[in-house]
């Protein structure tokens, strides 16, 4: 199978996913590994800055494993999670990075400040929901 993307140093936060081909919209860019779930104490347990690689779906608590936790948020993202899948919203081309908007996990509870750059920032990531 062909390498799609790669985890690299970003400009936005720490590390970033980057395309090494085009994506048109529509197309899967990264498949999550669902397959680790903790419970509500062991979520309660960790420290702040692994909590923001949990998403929720259904009551579930998910830790999201490379590469995935490595796709960085932005206010003008080019993917959008879907069934667990980072899908394409507009057209991807190689080298750009993956982002998606973190305010769209209906279970988040993140409060951060952004850094994405973009021209529509609104210069803080919060969740929807204060409570998982």
């Amino acid at each position: 199978m062909t390498q799609e993307f790669v985890v690299h140093k970003s400009v936005i936060h720490g590390k970033g996913v980057f395309a090494l081909r085009d994506f048109k919209p529509g197309e899967i860019v990264i498949h999550w590994d669902t397959t680790r779930q903790i419970s509500r104490a062991q979520f309660d347990q960790l420290p702040e800055n692994e909590k923001a690689f949990i998403a929720t779906y259904k009551g579930k608590l998910i830790v999201q494993q490379a590469p995935a936790k490595f796709v960085n948020h932005s206010c003008d993202p080019n993917t959008r999670v879907k069934n667990f899948c980072d899908t394409a919203i507009k057209p991807i081309k190689k080298g750009d990075e993956i982002t998606t908007d973190y305010r769209d996990d209906p279970g988040s509870e993140l409060d951060m400040s952004c850094n994405c750059q973009t021209q529509n920032c609104t210069g803080r990531i919060k969740g929807k929901k204060q409570t998982v």
